[in-house]
């Protein structure tokens, strides 16, 4: 376990990769997950309204995928307790029924999409995307500074011409470092970030270090100049010294 503790409500600005799939049919859950997964996204699924519940008001997740109908509670529930705590997540509900009133409902208390099952696995991860954009990148493919650019489609990252070729972990540090551009990062909100649940199976910054000294590498031999700075006692900064 870290011995630094993490902040479990991130004040950060969150990037397009952790979502939350709340679904009680089960193998409909975990096709989606499968689905967004090989995207490229961090997708945890839970089958009931409690364990719902307590997932949203311990992580924040970029987006939710919300079923209306669940073992003890409803999914317009858990859509008014995200916007009662201030969650940043974007929200699409699912649901077997096409009324309009349920429409007009999960509009009016704030969700950003409506599915009607059944749906293409294709469609959602569009609709996904879409909101993540909206909310990320404020409608943009790319995000961008300095010269360094990423394109959010493509997953492919450029300084200035010149393509860089990078993991899938450098790949979601670097933009989780891009969209908190000069703001301080302590270790353990890094490691949470890019491990999620999966965190406490990790005993040391070891590992996280390690993929920072090879983002840096591939940054610099790109043409890049030196954007990740090392804060003593905190963890990095990502932008100007």
């Amino acid at each position: 376990m870290f011995s630094e503790s993490a902040p479990i409500f991130a004040s950060l600005i969150p990037i397009d990769l952790k979502i939350l799939v709340i679904e009680d049919e089960r193998v409909l859950a975990e096709s989606i997950v499968s689905h967004l997964g090989k995207e490229g996204f961090v997708v945890e699924s839970v089958f009931s309204y409690n364990d719902a519940v307590e997932k949203v008001n311990l992580y924040e997740y970029d987006c939710v995928v919300v079923d209306i109908n669940l073992p003890g509670g409803t999914g317009f529930d858990i859509v008014e307790m995200l916007k009662r705590i201030k969650a940043s997540s974007g929200i699409i509900i699912v649901s077997a029924r096409d009324a309009l009133e349920d429409r007009i409902r999960s509009l009016e208390i704030g969700s950003d999409d409506y599915l009607t099952k059944p749906f293409h696995l294709s469609e959602l991860n569009a609709r996904v995307k879409a909101i993540l954009r909206r909310r990320n990148f404020g409608g943009n493919n790319e995000i961008s500074y300095e010269r360094l650019r990423v394109n959010y489609n493509t997953r492919r990252v450029f300084v200035g011409e010149t393509e860089i070729t990078l993991s899938k972990k450098e790949y979601d540090l670097l933009l989780y470092f891009m969209s908190n551009v000069d703001i301080a990062l302590t270790k353990a909100s890094i490691a949470e970030h890019l491990w999620g649940d999966n965190i406490d199976s990790v005993d040391s910054f070891d590992i996280l270090y390690s993929h920072i000294k090879n983002l840096r590498k591939k940054l610099t031999d790109g043409g890049s100049r030196e954007v990740i700075h090392s804060i003593y006692g905190i963890g990095y900064k990502f932008g100007t010294n």
